[in-house]
């Protein structure tokens, strides 16, 4: 396979889609976002034509949660759907944050990224910064400690960290430290301190006994665990309702998206094909994704850590759009949010005609924008 990707640098799945489908819908066009219905095109014009950019700037994070970017780039899935005419320059970020700096700034077209950051630009935007185009992860992420820490009482005077202030893990940590009663703020303070930190070094800090635990996505839940003798104190899989709560979506530019409707298709259906191929290659899938972490972070995880960190995830191109109110509200308790509407954040359009294209069960954007 031809791939001209550039670098800065027990799985369960949901929502896939056929290879044959998937070849035959590279070739299909697409509406842009103000369109009310995708249209019908040639695809023997397109074929010819090529797609509207030569050029895209895609990022993501080196996290198990982010398996179906790192499996698209690996396997040349998005290369494949975008076709050999166009370049996929790739950004790793150690966070949300500043992937929507850079998503803002005109740096990067897409970003897989999590629900929390894409809230706060739209709504710091008011809508005119980007839209969730897909899914792509769900679950996966966990407050881990020390031993002696068993109930959320213990937990006062001591000190936590997240990825990064304001990202997912941040907000769903700050909320439920809220809701126990528990108080923090964005300083540091309160009756716990949470300081945000990068991932890597929050294990390392906890392996030298200087944090008392973390809430962070997959790998690293896994990492402190068996790496750093931690355990779960909330699974936050259970603190949604069936047990459902997003990780990662993919966000688009709004301007790229009005712009390149077309090209945003081919990222959907890379993203479709990557995580049907991780649920078709059950054996593979730990090694590729394992391998692609390790070129980004120099280290690969041990193999009872890619094994338990997949088992915790789901990928799924439904962005669970229905939780999307409540993250907000969690956003706010968490003082990291202001209060705004998130109407017009989900364009699922170009996400529905390719499953329904393919035989396959459209998803909802909950009343939160087009599907």
């Amino acid at each position: 396979m031809n791939i001209r990707t550039k670098n800065t640098r027990t799985i369960r799945t949901a929502t896939t889609i056929t290879a044959l489908g998937i070849a035959a819908m590279m070739l299909a066009g697409c509406a842009s976002a103000g369109a009310a219905e995708p249209p019908a095109t040639d695809a023997a014009t397109d074929a010819t034509a090529g797609l509207s950019v030569d050029e895209i700037h895609l990022g993501y994070f080196a996290n198990v949660t982010h398996a179906p970017a790192l499996v698209g780039i690996e396997e040349g899935l998005f290369q494949e759907a975008l076709g050999d005419d166009v370049t996929i320059t790739t950004q790793v970020f150690p966070a949300g944050p500043p992937a929507i700096e850079a998503l803002t700034a005109g740096a990067i077209d897409a970003t897989f990224v999590g629900p929390n950051p894409a809230i706060n630009t739209f709504i710091q935007s008011a809508g005119a910064s980007a839209r969730v185009v897909a899914g792509a992860a769900t679950g996966g992420a966990a407050l881990v400690v020390r031993d002696g820490i068993d109930k959320p009482a213990d937990l006062k005077g001591t000190s936590l960290a997240t990825p990064q202030l304001g990202g997912t893990q941040d907000v769903a940590l700050r909320n439920w430290l809220t809701e126990q009663g528990l108080k923090n703020d964005t300083s540091g303070g309160g009756d716990v301190h949470v300081t945000p930190t990068e991932n890597a070094q929050t294990l390392t800090l906890f392996q030298q006994g200087d944090l008392d635990g973390a809430w962070l996505p997959e790998p690293w839940v896994s990492r402190l665990i068996i790496d750093g003798g931690a355990h779960v104190l909330v699974d936050e899989t259970d603190l949604w309702e069936d047990g459902k709560f997003p990780t990662t979506v993919l966000l688009v530019r709004k301007d790229f998206l009005d712009e390149h409707p077309d090209a945003v298709e081919a990222l959907v259906a890379g993203n479709l094909a990557a995580i049907k191929w991780i649920d078709d290659n059950p054996e593979e899938a730990p090694e590729v994704i394992n391998g692609a972490i390790e070129k980004e972070t120099g280290k690969a995880l041990a193999p009872e850590v890619i094994t338990r960190a997949l088992d915790n995830v789901t990928f799924t191109a439904d962005p669970a759009a229905g939780t999307f109110k409540t993250l907000v509200d969690h956003g706010i308790t968490a003082g990291v949010q202001k209060e705004g509407s998130i109407k017009g954040l989900f364009d699922l359009r170009i996400l529905n005609k390719l499953l329904e294209a393919d035989g396959g069960t459209p998803v909802s954007a909950g009343k939160l924008g087009e599907d």
